[in-house]
This record gives structure tokens, C-alpha cells and sequence, in this order.
């Protein structure tokens, strides 16, 4: 029988995870397990998310700025098993259950009573609230503006450049790669990196690829 922090049949229906950690500026979620023996999906670095302040009632939006399958106690260390995933599954199930994958979202905004704040929220969603993808409408409506860019670049803990980079090559792609949008993100980005034009260069040069 395998071990899960979050019984299946209680997930709610189409959540990526559930809030284990917040702060102000951040959360953690861990993701739900898979109904079959796989390891959980891990999101994309710059994926859109979205979870709730409850008392609130505010939508919290964030980007995936890094994310990690590690064990679930300091006991059950993984190693190297020389195995596929399928001879994993008939060799040992059990792994699956002694991994977890979790992922933190730097906060850009929130969404209340309608309307679209791209600033930090009172609040974060609270521990165990559910964090789901956000759907295109949702990234279409929160990149109207593009205030969100000025948030990412002070993030701490990983290469700024990369997730800027990647919530831009994200965003195009949701937009239906609209070039027009694209281009107005890009005009943001120098405005906002007009006097660091190498660090400028770095990013626009990673959107490309």
C-alpha cells in the first residue's frame, strides 16, 4: 500500500499541489502523487500558478522559480538504482512513495473582486490551500501590463535572467505567440535595465532560444 501526505480521493479536482509553505513573497507546494506509479509531473521553470488567500478571498498569483524531487524524510536517502522507470515500477514500487516533488512560486500579483494587481499581496495563500495551472484567459488577463517583470528580477535564490526569460518564453507561447505582445514585453524589459545593458542582453538573448 503506498504511503501519500494527501489521500487522492480528497484532491481537489485539477490542483497541481497544495501549499506547505508561505511567506510574503514566495510559496511552496508540494505536488499531488500521480494515481498511477509514476513520479508526480514537475511544473516548468516560469509555469503561471495560481492559489488563494481564503479569509480574503484574493486569487494569489505566481511563476515556478524552481522546483526539486527530493526525499521524504531524511532517512529513505534516494541512490542510484541503475533501472528504467518501468523496471522501477516492477522492482520497486515503494520509491515512488519515498519521493516528493515540490516547487516554489515567487508571488507577482493577486487578483481581487475582478481586478488585477501586479504587486505583492496583504497576504499569501494559506498552508494546504490547493495551487492550480492558471488557464490561458487567466495569463492573458494578468499580462495586459507587464509590472510583473520588475518583481521577478529581484528574486532571490536563483539567476533572475533565467526566470524572466522563461515566464517570457512561457507567456508568448500561451499568447499564441503573439509578436506584438512580445515586442511591448521586451521595450518593459529595457526600460526597466536601461543602465545594466549586458544583463539586459543576457535575457533578451535567452527569450530567442
Amino acid at each position: 500500500m503506498r504511503a501519500t501526505s494527501t489521500p487522492l480521493s480528497f484532491q481537489p479536482r485539477s490542483a497541481l499541489g497544495e501549499v506547505v509553505e508561505a511567506s510574503t513573497t514566495t510559496f511552496v507546494a508540494q505536488c499531488f502523487e500521480p494515481e498511477r506509479l509514476t513520479f508526480p509531473a514537475m511544473p516548468a521553470l516560469g509555469s503561471w500558478t495560481r492559489s488563494q488567500d481564503e479569509e480574503t478571498g484574493n486569487l494569489v498569483y505566481g511563476v515556478v522559480c524552481h522546483a526539486a524531487i527530493t526525499p521524504i524524510d531524511t532517512v529513505h536517502r534516494a541512490r542510484a538504482l541503475g533501472l528504467s522507470a518501468q523496471e522501477l515500477r516492477e522492482q520497486q514500487p515503494q520509491i515512488f512513495a519515498m519521493l516528493r516533488t515540490d516547487f516554489r512560486s515567487a508571488i507577482v500579483g493577486f487578483v481581487s473582486e475582478g481586478r488585477v494587481y501586479q504587486y505583492l499581496p496583504p497576504r499569501p495563500p494559506q498552508i494546504h490551500q490547493p495551487v492550480y495551472r492558471c488557464s490561458e484567459a487567466e495569463v492573458a488577463e494578468f499580462c495586459r501590463s507587464f509590472e510583473f517583470l520588475r518583481t521577478l528580477l529581484q528574486v532571490n535564490g536563483i539567476p533572475a535572467d533565467e526566470l524572466v526569460a522563461a515566464v517570457i518564453r512561457q507567456s508568448y507561447r500561451i499568447l499564441n505567440r503573439d509578436r506584438d505582445w512580445l515586442l511591448r514585453a521586451g521595450r518593459h524589459l529595457s526600460s526597466l535595465l536601461r543602465d545594466d545593458y549586458e544583463h539586459l542582453s543576457a535575457i533578451l538573448r535567452k527569450i530567442e532560444a
